[in-house]
């Protein structure tokens, strides 16, 4: 098969195409003919070290296709069946193997790429909207990064159960899309001199001086101490990602002084733990895609030898929406 590469912790340099040998499914586990794979912040965070991972190692978690071989034991799934998954090791290849317990069956209709840059977005944008902080009708909330993957699929979940989304970006063309998705109120972060001051100035202001529900943080260190400010009283901050650098230890007094905040550090695992919670998801965002309530915006997509230039447009900030690469 062909496959990415990491030969070592690095940039997006480090990656190399590879031909190797194709991986045979296990007990519980199928094949698939890759058709397309997601490139996210976390493929990122194992190919530079950030997240430990061994080296070499293939990269990717995510992606769909067709199943071609059915490891011992599975009743659940066919050879042919098309499925999309968000956690299988190795997907920047032309062959994965997943769990079939963790294999989303993809609908007909939905084409490939969509398919593949749904499920670790999609199931991201879903628990940080339904059970992290659970949206509720009239609540402000602040999402970070708003033009990109999550950013855009949590602005449209969140004003679909009633809340009213404020959102930062860094271009007119991303701040339009922003809007398009049902931000109610759009900030321009670049064009702010001192972000941790004004930011949550703004987003007061925008408020009638109360300030935010919650904050989903995908950024990190550079917008961290703004989130904290823009917080109302009892107001959660739900750092789900850290593009800019992780966040350094801070004084928890900070959150008693500030108004009894919250800051919680969710990840996918815990709101997928078990095969019926990750499919009951799945089929919520399926459908929702199916019936036009939800968009799933492709910004990118690059064959598979160029998943390095992938790399290096996403950690710059480059991109909108979900990059891919194709097959």
């Amino acid at each position: 098969m062909r496959a990415i590469q990491a030969r070592q912790a690095g940039g997006p340099d480090v990656l190399e195409l590879v031909d190797l040998p194709d991986p045979e499914p296990g007990a519980g586990e199928v094949a698939v003919e890759v058709a397309a794979a997601g490139v996210n912040f976390i493929d990122t965070y194992r190919r530079s070290g950030i997240y430990p991972v061994p080296f070499p190692h293939v990269v990717g978690s995510e992606g769909a296709g067709r199943v071609v071989a059915l490891g011992a034991g599975v009743t659940s799934l066919a050879v042919g069946d098309r499925v999309a998954w968000s956690d299988a090791p190795g997907s920047y290849a032309s062959r994965a193997v997943v769990a079939a317990d963790r294999a989303l069956p993809v609908p007909d209709d939905v084409d490939d790429v969509t398919a593949a840059a749904l499920p670790l977005q999609g199931l991201t944008a879903h628990y940080l909207a339904t059970s992290t902080h659970p949206v509720a009708p009239g609540d402000d909330v602040l999402v970070h990064a708003g033009a990109g993957g999550v950013g855009l699929l949590l602005t449209q979940l969140a004003v679909a159960r009633g809340g009213r989304v404020i959102a930062t970006v860094s271009t007119d063309e991303k701040a339009a899309l922003a809007r398009e998705a049902g931000a109610d109120v759009v900030i321009r972060y670049d064009q702010l001199e001192d972000l941790t001051a004004e930011l949550p100035a703004l987003v007061r202001e925008a408020t009638g001086g109360h300030g935010v529900a919650a904050v989903y943080d995908g950024v990190g260190r550079d917008t961290f101490d703004a989130s904290l400010a823009s917080l109302r009283r009892r107001g959660v901050l739900v750092l789900f990602g850290g593009s800019s650098g992780q966040v350094p230890p801070f004084d928890l007094q900070r959150l008693n002084s500030a108004g009894s905040l919250f800051v919680t550090r969710p990840t996918l695992k815990d709101y997928v733990a078990t095969p019926e919670e990750l499919s009951e998801r799945a089929d919520e965002l399926f459908d929702a895609v199916r019936d036009g309530s939800l968009t799933v915006r492709i910004g990118a997509t690059h064959p598979l030898e160029e998943a390095a230039g992938a790399h290096a447009a996403l950690e710059s900030r480059a991109t909108t929406g979900k990059v891919v690469l194709t097959l």
